[in-house]
């Protein structure tokens, strides 16, 4: 029985991914709890809100240090994806540094958040097997991560920025697979297989 765990830092969605993972038959438990984090086969990262109220969650439960330890897959998910990066202009934040670049505020002259149904191309991993190029998904967001060697896939929002990253064990999507259609349910099926 595959273990998996969101991690639960007050940062919201995390309904919809429990009940996108009920649909492939994983139950998913929230947790803070390192015990119950290391012990799991899989963990969602997940975020919504603020960057630098985030962090200061993480940090207050301990959960700053214990993340970039994780040896296991871990997805992290729009906030999720950009708090596991180098830094974040949202409140000036410190990420957690797992990905090797920086969180950007899109340019004044664009509408924010970008928000809707928008492609993502230049599909570089297993976490998008069976996912045509300029495949729809769904996002939300005012802030966006700038390519580096670690993207593998692009979105363009009057700039061409990485919307998934890899490192290692640990993956991110800025968009949100769990409100993406069966696209979007594919890359989470995908994920548990990794």
């Amino acid at each position: 029985m595959m273990k998996l765990v969101i991690i639960n830092y007050g940062a919201g969605n995390i309904k919809s991914i429990q009940f996108a993972f009920k649909r492939l038959g994983v139950n998913a438990i929230l947790s803070n709890d390192p015990e119950e984090i290391l012990n799991a086969d899989k963990i969602i990262f997940p975020g919504v809100g603020e960057a630098s109220t985030a962090m200061k969650m993480l940090v207050e439960s301990g959960l700053d240090t214990l993340i970039p330890t994780l040896k296991q897959p871990v997805l992290g998910i729009c906030l999720g994806m950009q708090l596991l990066c180098k830094s974040t202009e949202e409140g000036n934040t410190k990420g957690l540094g797992i990905f090797q670049t920086d969180v950007k505020r899109f340019p004044n002259d664009l509408k924010v958040p970008q928000m809707g149904w928008n492609v993502i191309k230049e599909l570089k991993s297993n976490l998008f097997s069976g996912i045509k190029e300029n495949e729809y998904m769904y996002l939300v967001h005012s802030y966006y991560a700038e390519h580096c060697n670690e993207t593998i896939s692009a979105t363009d929002y009057g700039l061409n920025y990485a919307s998934a990253l890899k490192h290692k064990n640990f993956y991110g999507v800025q968009f949100h697979p769990e409100k993406s259609s069966l696209a979007g349910e594919q890359i989470l099926k995908n994920f548990l297989e990794l």
